[in-house]
């Protein structure tokens, strides 16, 4: 083949990997209150489903690039594919809450090493003047992915059944690992420096422990156990200080946060994602158990969301242009934080205009959101820097999925408990995950304001279309 049709079955292979990884996160949303009902087990008892994906996601990207390094990146790829669709088999197999979980963690350990690998695929095949349009064409098909997920998902769902969601990626994998076996070249493998495990088993512990903290049942009882993980996750955080500053070549160098606005979007991107991230697990579950949405209605009203995500994008680089990086997110973070908290508001009786209108503004405020906390986050990082600052806040990104997750299904449940009513539970939810977005905007406030990069844009964002 000729070189021209290497580079473009490449992109292809990876924008499939990206397509099978964005799709994931968003099709099981819809499906989620089928899925109870078929293992018997109340809709909102299925959070772990979505925070064992991401956590694993989150505690397996950092050692993507160095297991590229050592094995190479065709061969990590290909075995990235493969775990992926099995994880996804024993998805649709799974006949009892335990085995579903314990099947998307499986799909994680797939999917932490689709996209990076994918990145890195990219990154090592293409000359640094195509590189930017290389990455911009795969990343479309990670944003094609949230918008069809909701929808497809509530289709499979409801003229199907809900397996088709976990099955639907074993073709699109097995036409990505013959494509990956016959058109990605051999890649040689280097001498990669020994793999920080300590380090990166202190911070999966942390993240783990505060994942469970936030997901322990709101009782008497359990609160000195979650207490006891609230207090193991900053101890594990704290004790990876003194630990980096000894290793030569720890898993994340301290001197990244050395650049303020580093810091500061690192702490701002967890606190926004959390509010927000809990929205794409809560509207599902509010249309269908509240407003007696079907699970294909429900899907089709996430479009509004992303297709003004997808528009958006065109706004993001002219608006930071004009008003900077720090008033651009103070004033964005407020509009997203008081769309969530206009979720409260939509009932049987509020006029579907009016819902498109609200869901259309928090995926247009939303997506910019992201993609400015992305780049502030990652611009001011030298080049020797950037791929462990991309790594760090792609851990980050995935872990305030699934905080956001915990901390939304957990308060449904807190408050209908409480009040008795679940469509209380629900209002008040969101108004706190809205006000909790909402808190990000003092975050932001401390950026340290520098000329943005003309494309808006700095080092390349952590995830397509996130």
């Amino acid at each position: 083949m000729s070189k021209d049709s290497n580079l473009s079955a490449l992109l292809w292979i990876v924008a499939a990997g990206f397509f099978m990884q964005s799709l994931d996160t968003t099709i099981v949303n819809t499906a989620l209150p089928s899925i109870a009902h078929s293992l018997h087990e109340r809709p909102l008892a299925m959070q772990p489903v979505i925070v064992a994906y991401t956590l694993t996601m989150a505690m397996l990207t950092p050692a993507s690039g160095w297991l590229a390094d050592r094995f190479g990146t065709r061969r990590v790829y290909f075995a990235a594919i493969l775990i992926f669709v099995l994880g996804s088999l024993c998805c649709s197999s799974a006949h009892t809450l335990g085995q579903l979980v314990i099947a998307r963690v499986l799909q994680g350990v797939g999917g932490s090493m689709l996209l990076p690998i994918g990145r890195l695929a990219v990154l090592r095949s293409v000359s640094g003047e195509q590189y930017v349009s290389a990455l911009a064409f795969v990343s479309v098909a990670g944003q094609i992915g949230p918008i069809v997920g909701p929808t497809l998902g509530g289709w499979f769902v409801q003229a199907i059944s809900w397996h088709w969601i976990f099955l639907i990626n074993v073709p699109i994998g097995a036409i990505g690992l013959f494509a990956v076996h016959r058109y990605l070249p051999r890649s040689t493998t280097s001498a990669a420096p020994p793999f920080d495990l300590a380090g990166c088993a202190l911070l999966s512990l942390c993240m783990i422990a505060f994942s469970l903290a936030v997901d322990t049942p709101v009782q008497t009882h359990r609160a000195a156990w979650a207490t006891g993980l609230f207090v193991l996750g900053l101890a594990a955080a704290f004790a990876y200080v003194p630990y980096a500053k000894r290793r030569a070549n720890p898993l994340f160098k301290l001197k990244l946060f050395s650049e303020p606005n580093f810091s500061v979007g690192l702490i701002g991107n967890l606190v926004c994602r959390i509010g927000s991230s809990a929205v794409p697990f809560l509207l599902p579950l509010l249309m269908q158990l509240q407003l007696g949405y079907t699970p294909l209605h429900s899907g089709m009203m996430m479009l509004p969301a992303a297709l003004a995500g997808t528009v958006s994008k065109r706004w993001i680089a002219p608006l930071i242009r004009r008003y900077g990086y720090d008033t651009f997110l103070l004033v964005n973070t407020v509009v997203v934080g008081s769309a969530i908290v206009a979720f409260a508001l939509i009932s049987r009786g509020t006029p579907l205009a009016v819902e498109i209108a609200v869901l259309a503004v928090f995926g247009a405020a939303n997506s910019m959101q992201f993609a400015a906390m992305n780049s502030v986050t990652l611009k001011g990082l030298s080049h020797e820097d950037a791929g462990s600052g991309n790594s760090l806040f792609s851990m980050v990104q995935m872990l305030a999925m699934g905080l956001g997750v915990s901390i939304g299904g957990g308060l449904v449940n807190l408050f209908s408990a409480q009040l008795g009513s679940a469509a209380l539970g629900f209002r008040l939810s969101f108004v706190c995950v809205g006000v909790i977005t909402l808190v990000s905007a003092l975050v932001f406030r401390r950026l340290e304001e520098a000329p943005p990069a003309p494309a808006g844009v700095g080092h390349a964002a952590p995830s397509a279309g996130r």
